[in-house]
């Protein structure tokens, strides 16, 4: 018997990221560029490739569900799952999907779906309350409250949206790629921005952590770390708990698998 496939995708506004389970064990992951000029033909193309790959049948898939923060690409990724699996993906935020999480904010659908999937997994994982760090294209907070409600959050520049500001908008700052370098003085324009970009964003990540566990009921609340750009960061924010980079992976599967539950086998 052929074990059930779920595909997962995760839209962000930089790339998209693909993973398929199979039962509870993840077959594989793909990333692509967030092309906002992407054919649904080009998409399928892509996929299917990466089927081949991983030495799977895209038929064989029973249930695909996704978070997207880029509208225009979700009828991109309906269609090419239609013609590559022969069903289209449910959308977390859709009245379709329910993800088990009340909302404390004003107007509960203008939270972005990955960071309801991220605070979903880091809840079933780790209990309430938890904080979610994810340093992606945006750095966002999403904080889980005791109650396992998701309480709000905090949204910030990514860091390498911060380094293009910087070099775009000073004439004689060049472009330069972000990594860690050990704090020290620098000798020249490049270490110097690269120094300060690094260390001010450890610095103020370390303070708001500090600042959110001094709210009531978040003094031991475990800080969950995801996002491209977490790894570089997690050595030096020494208030991180866990560093899961597939934490919205893992998020869209538990989802995936409840609302797929009764879907029989392939």
């Amino acid at each position: 018997m052929i074990r059930q496939q779920l595909m997962v995708c995760d839209i962000g506004n930089t790339q998209m990221v693909f993973g398929l389970y199979e039962g509870n064990d993840l077959a594989g992951t793909w990333r692509l560029s967030s092309n906002l000029h992407l054919t649904p033909d080009e998409l399928a193309w892509q996929l299917r490739g990466m089927f081949s790959q991983l030495q799977q049948k895209a038929e064989h898939v029973h249930g695909i569900i996704a978070a997207s923060v880029v509208p225009q690409l979700d009828h991109t990724l309906r269609d090419a799952c239609r013609r590559i699996c022969g069903h289209a993906p449910v959308f977390i935020g859709s009245s379709d999907v329910r993800t088990g999480m009340a909302i404390d904010y004003k107007n509960p659908k203008e939270v972005g779906a990955d960071r309801i999937v991220n605070a979903i997994a880091a809840r079933e994982q780790f209990g309430a309350p938890v904080i979610v760090l994810d340093c992606g294209t945006a750095t966002t907070f999403d904080v889980v409250s005791c109650e396992g409600h998701y309480a709000g959050g905090l949204i910030l520049p990514g860091l390498e949206v911060s380094a293009e500001a910087l070099a775009s908008r000073a004439a004689k700052l060049p472009a330069f790629s972000m990594q860690r370098i050990p704090f020290a003085i620098g000798r020249d324009t490049i270490s110097s921005m690269q120094i300060g970009s690094y260390w001010g964003a450890i610095g103020a990540l370390t303070g708001i952590l500090r600042q959110l566990r001094e709210q009531e009921g978040y003094a031991h609340a475990p800080v969950i770390a995801t996002g491209g750009l977490s790894r570089l960061l997690a050595e030096d924010i020494h208030e991180i708990t866990a560093h899961i980079p597939d934490l919205t992976l893992q998020g869209l599967h538990i989802l995936g698998r409840r609302h797929f539950r009764h879907q029989p086998e392939g």
